[in-house]
């Protein structure tokens, strides 16, 4: 058996981190979990043109995911910091870099790394 490059390492890291974050928030639905595969090919491609950027692809695929969840849904990861005022989805920074997290810019703060939002509590999509 061959080793797994460090590409499809990477691929499948993002995925699971960018998973673990729709299970805390309930929302792995199917077709929800068909944009994070979609989301997957599209970087795949994406990684191979540039191998350096393979830190760089679980804030990617998270960003993707919310965009087309946005489109779908609604925003979606809710903040979990702010308690009043309207619900509004949380940001990823660095927008391109390694160590993705989830943030609010309202707030100031780092809310939790892309893959942990289940640490933080649970919100669904609001529209």
């Amino acid at each position: 058996m061959e080793p797994i490059s460090p590409l499809e390492q990477a691929l499948h890291a993002a995925r699971a981190l960018v998973l673990a974050d729709l299970v805390a928030d309930r929302v792995a639905e199917a077709d929800v979990v068909s944009l994070v595969e979609e989301s997957v090919v599209q970087r795949r491609w994406w990684v191979e043109q540039w191998p350096e950027g393979a830190a760089y692809v679980a804030g990617l695929v998270a960003q993707d995911v919310q965009d087309a969840l946005l489109e779908r849904y609604g925003r979606w990861p809710l903040c979990r910091v702010c308690g009043s005022g309207d619900p509004h989805a949380l940001d990823i920074e660095p927008e391109l870099g390694p160590d993705p997290h989830w943030v609010c810019h309202k707030a100031g703060v780092k809310v939790a790394a892309v893959g942990s939002l289940g640490s933080c509590g649970g919100g669904a999509p609001a529209s």
